[in-house]
Order: C-alpha cells, then sequence, then structure tokens
C-alpha cells in the first residue's frame, strides 16, 4: 500500500471505539472531472481509494489515442471508518459523501468486487444507465464465475449489468445466457 512508504502515515492514533468499527466503502460525489486528483489525495492521506477506469479509442486530428476514463464519472469509493470521514470530505474536490435519510450510505462489498472481478479480468465493459428491472442473475462458469448482477435483454446479445445501486450506475458486460443462473430473491414464490 502507498502510505507504508509514506513517512507522513505513521503514527496514526484513533480512538479506541473507532479500531472497533468496520471499515466500509463509500461513494464520494467530486467536482466534475476531479476524480483523478481526488484519487490522488486520498491515497496521499493513506485512504483506501477504488476509481475503476476503462480504456476508450479517442481519434484526435492526427492520431489514435487510448483513453482512461472513470467508469463512474463523478464519483470515488473509498474504504474507511465512519469516524473517518472527516478526513475524506475535507480533500480538495471532494463534493460530499452520498447519504440516505442524512447518514452517510455504506456499498454493499460485493457490488464493488463484482466491478473489480470485471476489470481485473479484462472483460471488455461499457458503462450503462442502472436498470430497476430485470432478473438477478449469477455467472456459473466461466472468466466471470460468481459475479452477480441484473440481466438485460437486448435484439443482439445478453448483457449482465453490475450494478452500484447507491450511485444508480451501473457497467454491462456480454455473457453467453447458458452461463447464468437465476438468483432467487426474498419476497419471490417457489414455483
Amino acid at each position: 500500500m502507498d502510505c507504508l512508504a509514506n513517512p507522513t502515515c505513521s503514527d496514526v492514533t484513533l480512538p479506541a471505539l473507532a479500531l472497533r468499527e468496520p471499515s466500509r466503502w463509500y461513494a464520494l460525489y467530486t467536482y466534475p472531472r476531479h476524480e483523478k486528483t481526488v484519487r490522488e489525495q486520498l491515497r496521499s492521506r493513506c485512504v483506501e481509494v477504488f476509481f475503476p477506469t476503462f480504456t476508450r479509442v479517442s481519434q484526435w486530428r492526427d492520431r489514435k489515442v487510448k483513453i482512461n476514463d472513470p467508469v463512474f464519472p463523478g464519483y470515488v469509493f473509498t474504504r474507511i471508518q465512519l469516524s473517518e470521514r472527516s478526513r475524506v470530505l475535507c480533500v480538495p474536490g471532494v463534493v460530499r459523501m452520498l447519504s440516505y435519510n442524512g447518514a452517510p450510505a455504506p456499498i454493499d462489498d460485493s457490488e464493488l468486487e463484482a466491478v473489480k472481478l470485471c476489470l481485473e479480468r479484462g472483460v471488455a465493459i461499457e458503462v450503462q444507465p442502472f436498470l430497476e428491472v430485470g432478473e438477478r442473475v449469477r455467472v456459473r462458469s466461466g472468466v466471470l464465475m460468481g459475479v452477480e448482477g441484473l440481466i438485460s435483454h437486448s435484439a443482439k446479445n445478453r448483457t449482465l449489468i453490475v450494478p452500484i445501486s447507491l450511485i444508480n450506475q451501473s457497467v454491462a458486460v456480454e455473457v453467453d445466457a447458458g452461463l447464468l443462473e437465476l438468483l432467487v430473491t426474498t419476497g419471490q414464490a417457489d414455483s
């Protein structure tokens, strides 16, 4: 981790209560196009950060260039104890931490882990709007085995939508429908 080599990060003292508090993932909303700056500022303060990007090819006047764009523009994810939120809210470029009913809203680890897995395995992703409709599925085998998401039916293929529900955004990956298994959600009757 970056902070092991950073002498400014040593000797951090936390109250005993904070040591028992679990670290959770939270979404930080940033000023437009400040995501990379916020990521670097958080890293320099020894705060765990996740900022997913994807590569796209852009045609410039004289050549094609590869550009890393954020998967979720305007958002950076940080894993902190809630008592540490002032450390991230004072970072230049951070507008606010996403909240629900006035309290910071944690993100399920499984949602971010699914996005990480898609990126680590080199699967081509595209940004999709969050879909509230559709069946919840899990990939049974292959490189994305264990990834859960929503299935979207399109005219030419099937797409697995991996949501980050707190920010109402998601990523999409193409999957073979034969690799998917339906997840029974609470409230569904067995038939």
